[in-house]
């Protein structure tokens, strides 16, 4: 078998040489083709997050919304959200400072009337009869109420309801709260408060549980007793019972 000679072997060894370089090179280009784009779309991609987080953070944060709207040029729409964002936040933070300093109470009919002696237009307002008794006008209560049922019942007893009504009142707030059941322990029962509650079974054998029943026997007491709900509040207050 015959021998290379030196200059040919050098040869073959360039040519070899040159083959694998050749092959790196093509692979570094293939790898650099690949991850070259990929950074450049990572970077832009962190930047992009980057300014979004800066642009919604909030105005406390270490990098103000307005720094970052200045790194747009010409963004009117951003603008003018900033604009709105700054004004919810100035309307929050003047929210936050009112203060609550006491709820409002509400006057019952007679110390409406007490504080207007004189007065007895329209409804809810007061005026002062004869032997310094005080009518108050009311408006009608809520349908479904025993309140209601009064004030419907009141004419057929010849009381005006829009003079009478806010003296009835009165009285049955504060001898029963207008609850059927109020029972004392005097013996005293129902919105009227009748001693003894049997009384009632006057008006109607259900005396126990119809407000309408007790309501009707209260009516009729007040009105053989002392005439109309206004002169039974005057004494009422003169003396802790009518």
């Amino acid at each position: 078998m015959a021998r290379a000679r030196p200059d040919e072997r050098t040869a073959l060894s360039r040519h070899r040489t040159g083959a694998r370089s050749s092959r790196r090179k093509r692979g570094l280009i293939r790898r650099f083709g690949i991850v070259l784009p990929a950074a450049v779309f990572a970077l832009v991609a962190v930047i992009g997050v980057a300014v979004g987080g800066k642009v919604f953070a909030p105005v406390s944060g270490a990098f103000d919304a307005v720094q970052a709207i200045e790194m747009v040029p010409g963004s009117h729409t951003m603008a003018t959200l900033e604009a709105e964002r700054e004004q919810l936040i100035a309307m929050t933070a003047a929210a936050r400072t009112l203060d609550v300093v006491a709820k409002p109470k509400l006057a019952s009919p007679a110390e409406v009337a007490a504080a207007n002696p004189s007065t007895g237009t329209g409804t809810a307002s007061a005026g002062t009869g004869g032997g310094g008794v005080v009518y108050v006008t009311s408006t009608p209560p809520n349908p479904g109420t025993a309140q209601s049922i009064a004030y419907n019942m009141m004419a057929s007893f010849g009381f005006d309801p829009k003079t009478f009504f806010g003296c009835l009142v009165d009285i049955w707030n504060r001898e029963s709260g207008w609850r059927y059941d109020a029972e004392n322990a005097s013996g005293a029962y129902g919105i009227p408060q009748a001693l003894p509650g049997s009384k009632m079974s006057s008006a109607g054998a259900d005396w126990q549980t119809n407000p309408a029943t007790q309501i009707a026997w209260g009516l009729g007491y007040i009105k053989n007793i002392y005439g109309d709900p206004c002169k039974a509040w005057a004494f009422e207050e003169a003396n802790g019972y009518y």
